[in-house]
């Protein structure tokens, strides 16, 4: 049976969070949309719309612990195909109701949250594999389809792999990684969700369907596929996607440096990197976090390093890969730590039982060029762990490119016990606050794969600078009544406020 979303946390209530201006949706409306695909309402079961209208976003998990979630939808729709879609799109624009489209729900930046009421769409049932093309090495599958489904048919029956392997891989959609521009653990090796997608098929907020890319290369004018990877929902929904795949190869390459300190660490995988060493997995732990979870003694940075492929090149990419790391004063660990952070990597448990202790815990991942990585680190962590109730920040990097790396952030507070919820909400803004913009002053980008969301949108401007002008053009060239997942991405709203 295909996958379907995982809940983050248990949820007893259905009351909004969020002081968000809602719409209304007329009876007839509610009926259009009902002859069209399955409908559900929130006047009929709330509780069932309530799960349907949340992510993984880890402040809404304390929202949910107190019976709330962000904002309820009024409908939640449920197509199985694009005419579906293109139908629910067409009469959603012509009564000017806003529009969520939702996967998997696994977005940790309140990105499915239906703010301002309307309709979530909810496209896990569009989950089929339409097509494989074995001797070009390309899959095209519904936006539904979730990770393991994919990687099962593909590997079984064809293989191939497409590579893309988030954390959130059990939890995630086809549609998902390339709404939100995802990056898989082994990206060293096989690229982000950018670098794997052929074409798409995407929906406008008019209901027209269009078509994009197709081919391995072109110039064709500029290209369409990335005005809608890491559009979030806001441009169009994409419905069908044809992804980029490799050969299956059972053969590894394994082993695990440590480091005296975290500079020689980051040097030595900038070293690697810039000669030509790309191993599908390339992560580096701070002192913090190798103690934490590596067997480190506090002091010390710990490196893994994985690779898969063809044996002479993953041989040689994990040789370079040492006298890089040698070079730079690194001493390889006799035992197989890659082998603990395998089977360890998907957890998420840690997060809803701090979650229920009080903790205040997010993740923050921004794109640092090598030059500056020491400088955001340092400016990162000295902001977050100044803010009141801080008690943790450290960070890993995870994903590493020729011209500069992911650093991933954790960050945590602890509020007084009985701290009331709105401010947990202050805490967890505060901490944000001070962490995103040190890291932009600092010289990062706004975010990796995370994406925007909710919770990002007011950085944008920020971030993107007169650039976002441009942007929020494109906007209102293809939405302009302003339906598509109002309130994310920071495009002006229509709808007014969003109430975060």
């Amino acid at each position: 049976m295909p996958a379907t979303p995982t809940p983050p946390i248990e949820l007893d209530g259905h009351a909004e969070h969020l002081n968000a201006n809602r719409t209304t949706i007329s009876p007839a409306t509610v009926a259009a949309l009902s002859s069209v695909c399955p409908t559900t309402t929130s006047s009929d079961n709330s509780q069932e719309v309530a799960e349907l209208s949340r992510d993984w976003w880890p402040l809404a998990l304390h929202w949910a612990l107190h019976g709330e979630v962000g904002s309820l939808a009024a409908v939640v729709a449920h197509p199985r195909s694009t005419e579906d879609v293109s139908q629910i799109l067409s009469i959603c624009n012509e009564a000017s109701i806003p529009v969520t489209a939702a996967g998997g729900r696994s977005g940790v930046c309140g990105g499915s949250i239906p703010v301002h009421g309307g309709v979530v769409l909810d496209l896990s049932a569009m989950n089929s594999i339409t097509a494989v093309d074995d001797i070009s090495g390309v899959v095209t599958a519904q936006c539904g389809v979730f990770g393991p489904d994919l990687e099962a048919e593909l590997r079984e029956h064809h293989g191939i792999t497409v590579g893309h392997h988030p954390q959130s891989f059990d939890l995630a959609t086809v549609g998902g990684w390339v709404a939100c521009r995802g990056a898989g653990q082994y990206s060293t090796r096989y690229g982000k969700i950018e670098d794997m997608v052929v074409g798409l098929e995407v929906v406008l907020a008019d209901g027209s369907v269009i078509n994009t890319g197709g081919h391995a290369a072109g110039a064709v004018g500029p290209d369409l596929n990335h005005v809608f990877i890491g559009s979030e929902g806001t441009l169009g929904i994409i419905t069908s996607v044809s992804l980029r795949t490799h050969p299956v190869s059972d053969y590894q390459g394994r082993a695990s440096y440590s480091f005296p300190t975290l500079h020689d660490a980051f040097e030595a995988c900038r070293l690697a990197v810039r000669h030509d060493a790309t191993p599908a997995v390339l992560r580096l732990y701070d002192p913090i976090e190798s103690a934490r979870s590596h067997g480190g003694n506090g002091d010390e940075t710990v490196v893994l390093v994985l690779d898969e492929g063809h044996p002479r090149i993953v041989d040689a990419t994990l040789e370079t890969v040492h006298e890089c790391f040698t070079n730079c004063g690194a001493t390889k660990m006799p035992d197989d730590r890659v082998a603990h952070w395998l089977e360890h990597r998907n957890d998420t448990t840690a997060l809803q039982g701090l979650t229920k202790k009080g903790f205040v815990i997010d993740t923050m991942e921004v794109t640092v060029p090598w030059s500056k990585l020491g400088e955001v680190y340092d400016a990162v962590r000295e902001a977050a762990l100044s803010t009141p109730h801080a008690v943790s920040a450290s960070a890993h990097l995870s994903h590493s490119y020729l011209d500069g790396a992911c650093l991933y952030f954790s960050l945590a507070s602890r509020p007084p016990r009985d701290t009331p919820l709105d401010e947990i909400d202050t805490t967890h803004r505060v901490l944000w606050d001070a962490a995103q913009r040190a890291a932009l002053h600092a010289g990062a980008n706004l975010s990796h794969h995370h994406g925007i969301g909710l919770n990002r949108s007011r950085y944008m401007r920020e971030a993107l600078g007169a650039a976002f002008d441009s942007l929020q053009s494109i906007k209102d060239a293809l939405d302009p009544r302003g339906i598509m997942n109002p309130g994310k991405l920071g495009f002006n709203d229509k709808f007014g406020s969003s109430g975060w």
